[in-house]
């Protein structure tokens, strides 16, 4: 099984666009050195990390802007 799973990362995030979006976006920042907002990750991918990232409420969406808490 995924980690985080689907279902509960759209309950953070209104769609499947929005959140490939935002993941996507993040993942390019982790992947210019910008600082993880987590302390451990499962995932070693970019991608994954900003998915976790997400899931853990650290991440977030303001019209359509992607937000860093």
């Amino acid at each position: 099984m995924l980690y985080p799973s689907i279902d509960s990362l759209l309950n953070k995030i209104d769609s499947k666009y929005s959140l490939v979006t935002i993941a996507a976006k993040r993942a390019r920042k982790l992947q210019e050195k910008s600082p993880l907002t987590l302390d451990k990750t499962v995932s070693h991918k970019y991608v994954g990390k900003a998915l976790e990232e997400i899931h853990a409420n650290n991440l977030t969406m303001k019209k359509g802007v992607e937000v860093s808490d």
